[in-house]
């Protein structure tokens, strides 16, 4: 069944992919983005061509006001949507000993009170329907942690707890609530390391390779699908066997 799915920074990396993916199972998507006007343009463009429904939406989804203006204009646009994809994130690494508070304030206000923000939007519509998806992307460094990303770890497991709890408050009316959390994921975040730690992280993996956006996007179709319907609470790492 086609339903209306909004996508939260969807217009780079895994929000990309994630936005392409749900457009191709019938979905209308709405690509949330806060700045890139031409990526998002792009993404549009691409799932028009394949001929799919989507458009394109800026607010900055750590804002509440922005939050309502953001969802009162997909409803007008749309409809109220049925599955949402907390996707939107950033970094600002540093150790704690030298990370200052308003990067603290930043991560945590992009990472996981957009997260808040978003979902709690999106639930009164999926409550009076009956039925909903939230798939809100988590980190394996929110389940393992790690050096010099205590802010970004902190917000990922703040993702992960609210999605444990968001999902028992729900599920009596058919919502379920997962995480996706990632490993190092080839896109733009990523593509700003340097060569030596992107070689000490693919080693790392039982897979020897950093994962594609596409392989994430596709775990995170199935849980805001129909298939997914038994399946709720729970964190799907992928990560090709990093935090193992």
């Amino acid at each position: 069944m086609s339903r209306v799915a909004l996508v939260t920074g969807g217009s780079r990396g895994i929000g990309r992919a994630v936005s392409m993916a749900l457009a191709s199972e019938g979905h209308t998507v709405a690509v949330n983005y806060a700045r890139r006007d031409d990526a998002a343009a792009e993404v549009v463009e691409s799932i028009l061509a394949e001929g799919g429904t989507a458009h394109a939406f800026r607010a900055d989804v750590s804002r509440p006001e922005e939050v309502k203006r953001l969802f009162a204009q997909v409803e007008e646009r749309f409809g109220r949507p049925g599955i949402l994809i907390n996707n939107a994130g950033t970094t600002e690494d540093g150790l704690l000993a030298r990370l200052d508070e308003g990067a603290w304030d930043r991560v945590m206000n992009i990472n996981l009170k957009s997260v808040y923000l978003c979902s709690k939007a999106a639930i009164r519509g999926m409550l009076r329907a009956r039925w909903g998806r939230i798939v809100s992307l988590g980190s394996v460094a929110g389940v393992s942690g790690n050096p010099g990303q205590t802010n970004y770890a902190a917000s990922k497991a703040g993702v992960i707890a609210f999605s444990m709890s968001l999902s028992k408050e729900v599920g009596s009316r058919a919502i379920t609530v997962n995480v996706v959390a990632p490993g190092f994921i080839e896109t733009d975040l990523t593509s700003r390391l340097g060569s030596e730690v992107v070689e000490r992280v693919r080693s790392s993996t039982s897979l020897r390779r950093l994962g594609r956006p596409e392989e994430v996007a596709s775990a995170i179709g199935f849980l805001a699908s129909e298939e997914a319907s038994y399946i709720t609470g729970q964190v799907l790492v992928v990560d090709g066997g990093l935090a193992l």
